[in-house]
């Protein structure tokens, strides 16, 4: 286990010395209760030998937090070049297990910088939540686990069943590449400002077999297709990939909706794409 983290100032002091003031346009609203940090940790699972990737540290709670864990390294991802400075202090005393990038995770191969196995465990910036998981989720194999703070609303997309309000293509995509839960609900009022909803955290473990990239592009093409018009019926939807030819390759009512088909029965029709 790793030594306990050096004293450091509170979280509040290093926000006031640093000047960061939350910025709406980044999303940023910052978590500073340690115990809700380390339950953030612990909800990742066993860390020993693990390369932590973070996205967006803020001033450095989770990153404390992930320190203090059996984690083997932490590279924390950082665009506000503030939260850069603030978190010199932090890297001077872990300067073998912390590594901060200056940089804009959207265009970042993050899975370049660590070696396997890697995990993200990251508070995301709810202006890029949901793209960022998508960009990872087309990668997924190259992590082990990704545990990550979104709104709400999007955790609950991300889990969803079918015939329900909130399963949709993300559902499908997220649920066909990992398995998926929501470790626990955070209330608005833990963060630094609050934001106007709740938070949840998403536990998403990549499947062992992964497909092929030609399949990944067909589901994403699919999925676009069938939700981008979630009243009309399928045959309707999916008239530009085949429409009523490719249900009945697929096995599937053409008078059904997206929102009816299950994970699996969205991988059959993917297949019949390809074959089509």
């Amino acid at each position: 286990m790793p030594a306990t983290i050096p004293p450091l100032p509170p979280l509040r002091e290093v926000i006031a010395q640093f000047g960061l003031r939350p910025d709406k346009s980044l999303g940023q609203h910052f978590l500073l209760d340690p115990n809700l940090l380390r339950r953030i940790v612990q909800a990742a699972g066993a860390l020993d030998g693990v390369h932590v990737i973070e996205i967006g540290p803020g001033p450095g709670g989770l990153t404390r937090a992930l320190l203090d864990s059996a984690a083997a390294t932490v590279t924390a991802v950082e665009i506000d070049s503030r939260a850069i400075a603030a978190l010199v202090p932090l890297q001077a005393a872990y300067p073998e297990r912390l590594t901060v990038r200056e940089a804009d995770a959207m265009k970042l191969d993050v899975a370049a910088l660590t070696a396997a196995p890697r995990a993200i465990i990251a508070n995301l910036p709810y202006n890029v939540g949901t793209p960022l998981l998508v960009k990872w989720l087309a990668r997924a194999a190259a992590y082990r686990s990704l545990t990550l703070m979104f709104q709400l609303e999007v955790a609950q997309r991300i889990v969803a069943a079918p015939n329900t309000p909130a399963y949709g293509r993300l559902s499908v995509l997220a649920q066909w590449l990992c398995a998926a839960d929501i470790a626990f609900t955070v209330p608005a009022a833990a963060f630094s400002p609050p934001p106007k909803v709740d938070s949840a955290i998403v536990r998403l473990a990549p499947k062992p077999v992964q497909p092929p990239a030609g399949q990944l592009a067909a589901m994403e093409r699919l999925t676009a297709a069938a939700f981008g018009q979630r009243r009309k019926m399928l045959r309707g939807a999916l008239r530009g990939l085949g429409g009523e030819s490719l249900l009945d390759a697929a096995q599937i009512a053409a008078d059904r909706r997206a929102e009816t088909l299950t994970v699996a029965e969205f991988e059959r029709l993917m297949l019949a794409t390809l074959e089509t």
